[in-house]
């Protein structure tokens, strides 16, 4: 593989026009080309599709490396970046298993594009969404199997316990912000979207829901949405609502204490209960958020256990698979797993 490889990248890859990669059907014509390549000299090599793929994936990595070290360490883009997606395709494919093959290609995009929005985008929006967005289409038939792909990825960064570092900050893979979506992280944007079965994916695997660089805690987005349907709630975003409230000790709310000065408040008093009846009243009412979530009562201790080991299992790059080698009843891993309440 790897002689034929360096034969094609000579011989023919020169040949192709710089843009001439960046439309999908391009792509997909030579994934498919690729695919009945990696078939055949797996057969005639006597190797397995996997370890044909992988000689595939590493021989790209290396041609684009080789590239953009002859180019001053800059990305030549157009083809040569777009060989990269072709084969991020072709790993998902071959569920390729190798993972340090499968991290090293996430980090040579990340360095290139400092995002990793062509493989969170197709889906959260689908496959032809992304057009209007950032200018081009996922490589991925259709969303479900851009979700399949972006499981598959989650799965391979996890296990390679991948961070990313922009500026003062690091992130894992699945928190790193989103170019084309303000630079939003993916929870948020799956959040606004009221995105449920993505939303839970997210958090399965350990996303943050946190404050970033677009605005406040998410969740207070979520509820400054349901305020505005005058107590008829969508589902998705009720939905949205209970699933994030099980990733959180409790709504960290966004109070501006200095508004407040001129009341001349102890210096105890709780913020987030007078925050949470001024602004949230109908939806407290509603039952929509439990008093012990947003400063009303005390949280349960069982709620806080499971927030305690879910961020133990974090830093150890052990979410969501390592729930299952805990030795715990199966009840209680399907607590920690989210999947109940």
């Amino acid at each position: 593989m790897d002689s034929f490889m360096e034969c094609y990248f000579e011989e023919v890859f020169s040949g192709i026009e710089r843009d001439g990669l960046n439309v999908r059907f391009k792509r997909k014509e030579l994934v498919e080309y690729f695919n009945a390549v990696i078939a055949g000299c797996a057969r005639g090599q006597n190797r397995s599709d996997n370890a044909t793929c992988k000689s595939f994936v590493s021989c790209a990595i290396r041609y684009h490396n080789r590239c953009k070290s002859d180019n001053g360490d800059v990305c030549l883009m157009g083809k040569y970046h777009n060989l990269l997606y072709i084969a991020l395709k072709l790993a998902f494919d071959w569920s390729l298993q190798d993972n340090g093959t499968v991290a090293a290609l996430l980090d040579e995009l990340y360095a290139c594009e400092g995002t990793f929005e062509r493989i969170f985008l197709g889906a959260i929006f689908g496959t032809s969404a992304p057009y209007f967005l950032a200018g081009w289409k996922s490589d991925f038939m259709d969303k479900e199997e851009n979700v399949h792909a972006l499981v598959f990825f989650l799965d391979h960064a996890t296990n390679a316990s991948l961070e990313y570092t922009d500026g003062p900050k690091t992130y894992r893979f699945i928190d790193v912000p989103l170019e084309s979506c303000g630079k939003a992280t993916p929870v948020r944007v799956v959040i606004q979207m009221g995105a449920s079965e993505i939303l839970m994916i997210l958090l399965r695997f350990g996303a943050r829901i946190t404050a970033d660089q677009v605005s406040s805690n998410p969740i207070e987005s979520i509820l400054d949405r349901l305020n505005e349907y005058n107590r008829k709630y969508p589902y998705e975003l009720v939905t949205c609502l209970k699933l994030s409230l099980r990733a959180v000790p409790a709504i960290c709310f966004t109070v501006d204490k200095a508004a407040l000065k001129h009341l001349q408040l102890p210096n105890d008093y709780n913020y987030q209960r007078k925050h949470a009846l001024e602004k949230y009243g109908d939806i407290l009412q509603d039952h929509l958020i439990p008093a012990s979530r947003c400063g009303l009562k005390p949280v349960e201790l069982k709620h806080l256990c499971r927030c305690s080991i879910r961020q133990m299992l974090w830093e150890n790059f052990e979410l969501p698979f390592g729930i299952q080698k805990l030795p715990i009843p199966p009840t209680l891993k399907k607590y920690l797993d989210l999947c109940e309440d």
